[in-house]
């Protein structure tokens, strides 16, 4: 993908008009990273935002004991890291490239001057984070409230209606990585899994996942 194809394939800028588009590409710097490379990390100075070409990057942060917990993990069109370029502070979790991934990074100083001229630009912005706010509102509340089966079983269902295939779900990141991000231990995970297959619900076949029972994972959300 070239720098305007990733500029057009993203929720940020869905709808802009061509000449906004072109002007997003030329402050535009397009990055390469491999597997397991680090983007940022945190505490680094937000020096600008990013936009998932191809890939897929694990956002994340380290507790004081060592342990990883991931917050979000974004894939095609989707930005990251973009809080920064509006209070200016540091980034608030490391950034990972969990595959070989394309990106494109907006530096900060130009992508406000281009907001300056086109205020549409930050309305758009003003959207996604307010998507993001909600969608963190709800990761949150089911950390705290549900029990990790509640949670998978969530997760499954929130994978069925982004993947449009309300039978079966395709898993995108590792089982580690999922309980990282579900709060949890794999070991943990695993049994719930194996649980989930005997009571009838889901079948696994590696990182495909067949919803046997759609609304018995729903009863159990």
């Amino acid at each position: 993908m070239n720098k305007k194809e990733i500029i057009e394939s993203s929720i940020l800028f869905a709808g802009l008009p061509s000449e906004q588009i072109d002007a997003l590409a030329e402050i535009a710097v397009l990055k390469n990273y491999g597997k397991g490379e680090n983007i940022f990390f945190e505490g680094d100075v937000g020096i600008g935002f990013y936009v998932v070409g191809e890939g897929k990057v694990k956002i994340s942060k380290i507790s004081f004991a060592g342990k990883e917990h991931i917050l979000h993990i974004f894939g095609g069109g989707e930005p990251f890291g973009e809080v920064p370029v509006f209070n200016g502070r540091p980034f608030p979790a490391t950034a990972e490239a969990l595959a070989k991934t394309k990106a494109l990074f907006f530096p900060r100083d130009k992508f406000v001057l281009l907001v300056e001229a086109h205020p549409s630009l930050a309305l758009n912005m003003l959207a996604v984070l307010s998507f993001r706010l909600r969608k963190f509102a709800t990761q949150i509340e089911n950390l705290s409230l549900k029990e990790v089966p509640a949670r998978l079983a969530s997760y499954l269902v929130y994978l069925s209606e982004e993947q449009g295939d309300k039978d079966i779900v395709v898993l995108d990141i590792s089982k580690g990585q999922l309980a990282s991000l579900l709060g949890t231990i794999p070991e943990t995970l695993s049994r719930i899994f194996s649980k989930m297959t005997d009571e009838g619900l889901i079948e696994v076949k590696g990182k495909r996942i067949t919803l046997l029972d759609a609304e018995g994972l729903r009863v159990k959300e």
